[in-house]
């Protein structure tokens, strides 16, 4: 009653591919996809939203004060 075999999960994909067939397992994919896509491209628009920093002054000819920002990754 443990977990289950690498047989017992080839079978169960077997099951579910006569059930539903390539092309609509393929559909399914491509639907989840899209979703993900979309979500993402959603997330990034509101990071869009935010107000734009200050422009860079300059105190005097050879010393331009800026804010520094860490960088994340996306």
């Amino acid at each position: 009653m443990g977990s289950f075999s690498i047989w017992h999960w080839l079978i169960v994909l077997v099951i579910v591919m006569l059930v539903f067939g390539t092309k609509k397992l393929g559909n399914i994919g491509s639907d989840l996809g899209k979703a993900v896509k979309g979500f993402k491209d959603g997330v990034k628009g509101a990071d869009e939203d935010k107000p734009a920093p200050p422009p860079a002054q300059v105190t005097d000819k050879g010393t331009i004060e800026v804010e520094a920002k860490e960088k994340t990754k996306q």
